[in-house]
């Protein structure tokens, strides 16, 4: 469950920095009652980034079928199974 606390509380940066590491959720920091802030630990984040970097990659590839572009998968597959003898 995500954490809200308030931005003074970022005083105590290793609870702070365990509480990223243990839960896996961001914490939501608030300055004067409104959102202000998100903190995660790096390795969610590079996840999240991960996760976030293919869907444009797929996203891109799926226009460019669009416009008539690239290869179809069968094809694309085809070329990998032989470029790498699969």
């Amino acid at each position: 469950m995500a954490q809200i606390i308030p931005i003074r509380d970022l005083k105590n940066t290793t609870a702070i920095s365990e509480k990223c590491r243990s839960s896996r959720e961001p914490i939501f920091i608030t300055k004067n009652g409104y959102g202000d802030m998100v903190l995660m630990s790096l390795e969610v984040y590079n996840e999240l980034f991960a996760e976030i970097r293919l869907s444009h990659e797929l996203k891109s590839a799926e226009e460019e079928l669009k416009r008539g572009e690239g290869l179809p998968f069968e094809e694309f597959a085809a070329n990998v199974r032989k470029k790498y003898e699969l």
